[in-house]
């Protein structure tokens, strides 16, 4: 089977052209998820950022596109990913260092640090629970092989006192999140993220602060697309979801 490095890539605009990016045609592809997943980061310039699982950088990127100065570090299994991240990094002028790795044996200068923000989007899928996908990248974006117990463990590991671990995931495994954060972070808040009016939420992005102490606050659902039904070509995104993916806008998460 051929490598996202040899096979056809596409390059990619996000936030409306501010930022391009290489990505594998017929691999795992970014779409909307990792842009609001970086949006909701609560960053500051100067301020340092640990994404876990980064694929081809869309979420880090993303951020740093958005908060200038945002110093960000890139963790990946699959050596393919890493290099489009790098070359996504240095194409878009950010200084972004990418590590090949797993996340259960990360290198030792990361390992060693923590980082005011931790970002990742785990795979939506339990392996043991569905079919693999025929693309090794993109069965792996979808699945992979490690729990998301050791990805919520290493991402709290990383964070640092008053920072920030921020995830996008299901729903349906929203409980193993919260058991996994109950004790060692606070300051939790859920936003379910839905696609329509009148749609029960399917995904949610979770943040969660060290040393947080406000109140657990589950957001009212954030609507994606306006309008019960597609019914036009085109986007019909909301203004805010919009404003979000085209202005690099920030997600305030609860507001």
């Amino acid at each position: 089977m051929k490598s996202p490095l040899t096979d056809d890539l596409t390059r990619d605009a996000f936030l409306g052209g501010r930022l391009h990016l290489w990505q594998p045609r017929k691999g795992y592809r970014s779409g909307v998820d990792p842009v609001l997943l970086a949006a909701a980061v609560p960053a500051t310039p100067g301020q340092s950022l640990l994404d876990l699982g980064c694929g081809a950088g869309a979420a880090m990127l993303c951020a740093a596109t958005r908060v200038p100065g945002l110093i960000c570090t890139g963790v990946e299994l699959q050596d393919s990913y890493a290099a489009l991240a790098r070359r996504n990094a240095a194409e878009a002028g950010i200084p972004a260092p990418v590590h090949t790795a797993d996340l259960r044996d990360l290198p030792p200068d990361i390992r060693q640090s923590q980082y005011n923000h931790v970002i990742m989007n785990p795979p939506y899928f339990e392996r043991a629970r569905g079919a693999s996908a025929s693309d090794t990248g993109r069965d792996t974006g979808r699945g992979g092989a490690t729990p998301l117990a050791d990805w919520l463990d290493t991402g709290i590991r990383r964070t640092a006192p008053g920072g920030t671990l921020t995830i996008i995931q299901q729903i349906a495994r929203l409980h193993d999140i919260l058991a996994a954060l109950y004790g060692r972070l606070g300051s939790v808040i859920v936003q379910p993220l839905t696609a329509r009016t009148g749609r029960a939420p399917n995904l949610a992005i979770v943040q969660a602060k060290l040393g947080g102490r406000a109140a657990f606050q589950l957001a009212e659902p954030l609507i994606l697309h306006a309008g019960a039904i597609h019914n036009h070509d085109g986007d019909d995104y909301t203004p805010a979801i919009r404003a979000i993916l085209r202005d690099g806008e920030r997600l305030p998460l609860g507001g």
